[in-house]
């Protein structure tokens, strides 16, 4: 472990640093203060010989984390079908000691590491989440080809999971007794139309819990404090529809979807804070000779800001509505209907730099010998904690890689040891360590 800066991390050697999210800091944003109370902490648990013998264990046993990582990746864990892996990732926290450990309701795999508050005061929830992006009947099977390990799902997010059981297995055997509990989860649903629900239903059942670190995918250089919102809509256009030539002059539902979309394609967003959206899939009508019936499109709306987003899903609206009564203006007999079926509600939020999660998370990146290039805003579990208030966070898992989302999807394990160990410095941080260091999310 190399050492850290204390006082002010800088971000970047330039004043002004693309966040990869469409935004440009402004000179403030381009370095996290720490202030005394956490810098002092953070030098104090940093220099503390069995941290210190933790972090070093991290190195040692990072092959095997990697291990389990590819072990996890052959498991498939499609949208809405966690289960297998989610039993796995279930015995493996029970196998190091987290004997209580179960799956909720929604299915997140949930084990405590209980402090010395036992309960009685907010915990630290660390997560990973054990989906992906990938169809039923992928081949998640990990090859090596030209110095790179190729899988779906290789580093999103089987990394995020194998740094946890790896964390859990060094704060074992170091036998450091944390103040607060620290709750340890594999959620479900992160990914598309999981809409978060895992983690939604985390802080429905729990409450109570004081703050929250997401680990994803690779590459940590960034520290993800906002969260971009979305909302997802299928817009459902209906009607009579009847036969092309003997029913002509019947309105048509594909033809009001189609100038609903065109319609939409006009729509201007701002580029600051950014919002985007756009028409994903559409589907509709019997046959060729037909005048549709039913046609559907999917659209996906973002924003980095909350009033913004509302914004635009009105003009979306509207939108549709106009096109609607186009279509049945245009037509003898119009008695085309649209209805709006939200499939997909991600909240935005922002943790502020001033947090005591950031400051730390910036201070652990730097102590393991990493250059954190910036605050991100991207759209990850942290969503949830972010919209309620809650410090939250979210960093990558260590290593390098490349892909995400697709087939080609590849990780390199290189310094991937440094992910848990920043990690294991923020959750040790946050939760404190008896009679060594008071908790820093009790200075929430």
């Amino acid at each position: 472990m190399s050492s850290y800066k204390i006082g002010v991390v800088f971000l970047s050697s330039i004043v002004l640093i693309n966040l990869g999210n469409g935004q440009t800091a402004n000179p403030k944003q381009n370095i996290v203060q720490v202030n005394e109370t956490v810098n002092e902490s953070f030098e104090k648990l940093y220099r503390n010989e069995r941290v210190q013998w933790a972090l070093d264990q991290l190195e040692l046993r990072e092959p095997n984390a990697v291990e389990e990582q590819f072990i996890m990746t052959e498991i498939p864990a499609p949208p809405f079908k966690e289960g297998i892996r989610a039993a796995y990732f279930l015995e493996q926290l029970k196998i190091r000691g987290l004997d209580d450990a179960y799956i909720d309701s929604e299915g997140n795999v949930i084990g405590v590491r209980a402090g010395e508050s036992q309960g009685a005061e907010p915990p630290l929830l660390i997560a990973a989440h054990l989906d992906t992006v990938f169809p039923e009947g992928t081949d998640t099977t990990v090859r090596l080809r030209g110095g790179r390990y190729y899988a779906p799902g290789i580093g999103d997010d089987s990394r995020g999971l194998a740094a946890i059981l790896t964390m859990v297995d060094v704060l074992n055997d170091s036998e450091i007794k944390t103040v607060r509990d620290i709750m340890f989860v594999g959620n479900v649903g992160e990914e598309g139309r999981g809409d978060l629900r895992g983690i939604k239903q985390i802080f429905k059942d729990h409450p109570d819990i004081g703050a929250f670190l997401s680990i994803d995918g690779v590459r940590l250089n960034r520290i993800t404090t906002g969260g971009t919102g979305s909302r997802r809509f299928e817009f459902q256009f209906s009607g009579p529809g009847g036969h092309s030539f003997g029913a002509f002059g019947i309105a048509s539902a594909i033809h009001a979807m189609g100038r609903a979309i065109a319609k939409i394609s006009e729509i201007r967003t701002p580029s600051l804070p950014k919002t985007t959206f756009t028409v994903g899939t559409v589907k509709g009508g019997t046959s060729v000779n037909s005048i549709a019936a039913n046609a559907t499109f999917a659209i996906d709306m973002r924003s980095n800001d909350i009033e913004q987003l509302a914004l635009l899903e009105r003009k979306t609206k509207a939108a549709a509505l106009e096109a609607v009564l186009e279509e049945n203006a245009r037509w003898p007999e119009g008695n085309i209907k649209v209805e709006f079926v939200l499939i997909g509600d991600r909240p935005a939020g922002r943790t502020d730099a001033e947090e005591p999660i950031v400051q730390i998370a910036a201070l652990a990146i730097s102590a393991s010998g990493l250059e954190l290039r910036g605050l991100s805003t991207s759209s990850t579990d942290s969503n949830i904690p972010m919209s309620l208030g809650i410090p939250a966070i979210t960093i990558a898992g260590g290593g390098n890689g490349g892909g995400a989302h697709s087939p080609g999807e590849w990780f390199v394990p290189t310094e991937s040891h440094k992910g848990p160990q920043a990690a294991l410095l923020i959750a040790l941080s946050m939760a404190g360590i008896v009679n060594e260091t008071k908790p820093l999310l009790s200075i929430q």
